[in-house]
């Protein structure tokens, strides 16, 4: 069964996945991915490659040779990647892993056979960078999307309404990875007085400083959730500890519901909602939702 459940959630996943990897973004990131392993073995690509083989065939990994353990490479990139994707939670977050560290391995291996296929390689890679954005999620989803002036108004307006906040940001590959968990979960979670929200702090910095979550490209605290009750901050995560650094959590849809009780805020918030204008002022509950805010479209981004 340990080997079983995997296969039959990816055979499950192939539709989504199919689509998912036919967007220009992925096909090229899977091309670069694969770029030494078409160089090596194609003909005429690999014709006047330098080799150390014994047989100098050009168009074949060099086996032995010291400097040059070309298949040694490739089976410590395996075993980085495997180590890495135990705590992934999403298919696209194995491919994402897998895509990255072939890039990683594909540098690695120009360079030590050519500095200037390293260079050229590299320079492709900063081009695919900048040129092509990983595309963002566009299912369905019950969230308000916040910008800089509206999330603090949102969040005071009525303060009987418990409201949770991703603040995430585009570049984010955790937070792309992420989305489609937490438009699911405001999908089923989603009331009159529990809403969903969500605010580009990559776009907004000001919000980002003001909510003390980092945005540097080494930092942890992507994405970040919190959760609002009263218009106060009650909790988030990931958590951060005394040296300012976040503590390591998983953002899997059981953890967000258990960590966050949001089967007991569900229940609490459709019984007070049922108590109409008689809600005490400190409990959670009250206005209705909607999918974008006053000041930002979700299609903006």
């Amino acid at each position: 069964m340990a080997v079983l459940a995997p296969l039959i959630a990816l055979v499950y996943s192939v539709p989504r996945l199919s689509r998912w990897l036919a967007q220009p973004y992925y096909l090229l990131s899977a091309l670069l991915s694969a770029a030494f392993l078409l160089v090596r073995k194609l003909p005429p690509l690999c014709h006047g490659l330098p080799t150390q083989r014994e047989d100098g065939n050009p168009c074949d990994f060099d086996w032995v040779s010291l400097p040059r353990r070309e298949v040694e490479i490739l089976m410590f990139l395996s075993a980085i990647v495997m180590m890495k994707n135990r705590r992934s939670i999403t298919v696209e977050q194995h491919i994402g892993n897998i895509f990255m560290f072939s890039k990683v391995a594909n540098t690695i291996l120009f360079f030590r056979l050519d500095i200037r296929m390293g260079l050229l390689y590299i320079t492709l890679c900063i081009v695919f960078l900048m040129t092509c954005k990983p595309p963002l999620y566009m299912g369905p989803e019950y969230i308000k999307y916040f910008n800089d002036k509206t999330i603090d108004e949102e969040l005071e307006r009525d303060k009987r309404v418990t409201w949770i906040v991703e603040f995430f940001a585009n570049w984010s590959n955790d937070c792309q990875s992420f989305a489609p968990i937490y438009a699911d979960l405001s999908l089923k979670y989603n009331c009159t007085g529990l809403n969903f929200g969500k605010v580009d702090v990559g776009r907004y910095t000001d919000v980002s400083t003001r909510y003390k979550v980092s945005t540097s490209p080494l930092t942890k605290q992507l994405p970040t959730l919190i959760l609002f009750q009263g218009g106060k901050e009650a909790m988030r995560r990931p958590q951060i500890d005394k040296k300012g650094r976040a503590v390591s959590w998983t953002f899997s849809e059981e953890n967000v519901i258990r960590e966050f009780n949001l089967n007991e805020l569900y229940q609490r918030a459709k019984k007070l909602s049922k108590a109409g204008d008689n809600i005490p002022e400190e409990q959670p509950v009250a206005s209705t939702p909607t999918t974008v805010s006053d000041g930002e479209n979700k299609k903006d981004k």
